[in-house]
């Protein structure tokens, strides 16, 4: 098959998916008791390279690790959840620093954060209308914070991704903005979610355009808009959206999302790095398996392998 995306290949990305569409890591209820064992085994069928962690994953790195390799999989991130707006700098720095030994041991060079100060989006209320909009002393306190563990991660040869989340103070792009040109470069980079950013009504390209060179970890999120459209008329909140349907796989023809721009912007940015498949969905309505082999097989058409 000839690439349609010729400088995005298996020397310059590796392709993931997230154990959301086994079960829901936010929502714990939202699981219909697929063990991690057929998890992992499932997204090594389907033919992706690596994983990010879930909740049911083996908290002995030695054993993950052990299981992964079965599999040929890699870990692509751990989630870190940060505080720095509400003034718990010192528990999240800790929390930080195990997951970058954590992810030593497993083996692994990107760590991905979200600031959950405010959050509402764990909440059974409307998240758009309750999303936190940050103070300049909040967002002070976010960039600063920010800096200091990304340098910790730096340190550790490791790449630190900020991923901008519905329901929290960094949602939209504008917000993407706000955190771009308030953080160190060097040490704090930008992990473009395309799902996040079209339900909070934005469009993926023009973020991917606009920060190409800080974008170091991608997460290929689709969405159903009609869904989004009735989260926001409805007032529901962010599990009521994920039970709706909102999130799908890039490949699904109900997405909203036109991939192929978008990788071709990373593209000629010369990204160099993990696209993550994730798509929270209710595995009930949505079988796992069939949903990840659906994204790699788009994939394998926009990419060529």
């Amino acid at each position: 098959m000839t690439s349609t995306i010729s400088n995005l290949g298996p020397d310059r990305v590796s392709l993931g998916v997230t154990p959301t569409l086994w079960w829901n890591d936010d929502f714990p209820l939202i699981d219909i008791g697929i063990p991690f064992e057929q998890c992992v085994s499932e997204m090594a069928l389907a033919g992706f390279q690596g994983c990010s962690i879930g909740h049911k994953y083996p908290t002995d790195p030695a054993v993950l690790k052990k299981a992964l390799d079965l599999r040929d999989l890699r870990v692509s991130e751990p989630w870190v959840s940060t505080y720095f707006t509400i003034g718990e700098e010192e528990r999240t720095v800790e929390n930080f620093k195990r997951q970058l030994e954590f992810l030593e041991e497993v083996g692994g060079g990107d760590i991905v954060v979200a600031e959950f100060g405010l959050s509402s989006h764990l909440q059974p209320i409307p998240v758009f209308k309750h999303r936190p909009e940050f103070t300049e002393g909040q967002w002070k306190l976010l960039a600063d914070g920010l800096n200091k563990i990304g340098e910790l991660a730096a340190e550790k040869g490791m790449r630190l991704c900020y991923h901008h989340h519905m329901g929290t103070g960094v949602q939209t792009a504008e917000d993407v903005d706000t955190l771009m040109a308030g953080t160190n470069p060097e040490h704090v980079h930008l992990l473009l979610d395309t799902g996040h950013l079209r339900f909070a009504g934005d469009d993926p390209l023009t973020t991917a355009k606009k920060h190409k060179q800080r974008i170091k970890h991608v997460h290929l999120k689709n969405v159903r808009q009609p869904v989004v459209d009735k989260v926001r008329s409805n007032r529901l909140s962010f599990q009521e959206g994920i039970l709706e349907g909102v999130f799908t796989v890039p490949g699904d023809p109900e997405g909203a999302i036109d991939f192929k721009p978008i990788l071709s912007t990373l593209e000629e940015a010369g990204y160099e790095g993990w696209l993550v498949v994730e798509a929270e969905q209710h595995p009930a309505t949505a079988h796992p398996l069939t949903y990840a082999k659906m994204a790699r097989r788009y994939l394998t058409e926009v990419l060529g392998w």
